[in-house]
């Protein structure tokens, strides 16, 4: 039995309502930045914090940008290859270092780039795994990879396993959870098997042939 799955359609937009999830807050801060300086009674404070929040905002927005240009977008031609310590320096712009560090331990090497925007999707389900915070380590071993998520009360997301297992309802999937079916059809397209689960005390992400 052939298993259920989105119309390409209904793909293509879900994913474009992800990305404009991802950006809409750092765009919307950069909005409310610019508009403190219309404020004809705004004192010098006030505009130097205007003016950080517009700086911190942009380059906040940017990095999902380049995130999501290389995780979700073409990122080039057909049969393209990515760097992947390029992928790595724009992953770790994009998770900062507030609430999760991420170690990016592959190698500095040319792969296809469904294995790539892979790599970077098992990362966004690995920090799904630790909301109160933690590390994400992302390793490549030949055709295995990983994303290993450490953290207080570190847990596989129930929805998240069940996207991948195949049992969702689809007609329920909306931005959030269109992520991982997106990884998932990835997978099948390299010939890899997804998979989410415990690991000890932490979340394991493993796609492997």
């Amino acid at each position: 039995m052939n298993e259920p799955r989105l119309t390409d359609l209904d793909l293509a937009a879900l994913l474009c309502s992800r990305v404009c999830h991802d950006v809409i807050s750092p765009v919307g801060a950069i909005a409310n930045g610019l508009e403190l300086f219309d404020d004809p009674e705004m004192d010098a404070d006030t505009k130097e914090t205007a003016l950080e929040m517009v700086r911190s905002s942009a380059r906040t927005a940017s990095a999902k940008l380049k995130f999501c240009r290389i995780a979700f977008g073409a990122a080039g031609s057909a049969g393209a290859t990515i760097d992947m310590g390029e992928a790595g320096e724009i992953a770790k712009a994009f998770v900062g270092s507030e609430k999760v560090r991420l170690d990016w331990q592959a190698p500095r090497e040319n792969r296809p780039k469904q294995q790539v925007k892979l790599l970077l999707n098992m990362m966004l389900m690995a920090m799904a795994g630790i909301p109160r915070g933690g590390l994400v380590t992302i390793a490549v071993a030949a055709d295995t990879f990983t994303a290993r998520a450490q953290g207080d009360r570190a847990k596989v997301p129930e929805a998240i396993a069940e996207v991948l297992a195949g049992s969702a309802d689809l007609s329920l999937l909306d931005a959030r959870l269109v992520q991982p079916y997106y990884a998932k059809v990835l997978a099948q397209s390299a010939g890899l098997t997804l998979a989410i689960a415990l690991d000890g005390e932490d979340v394991l992400v493993k796609a492997a042939a």
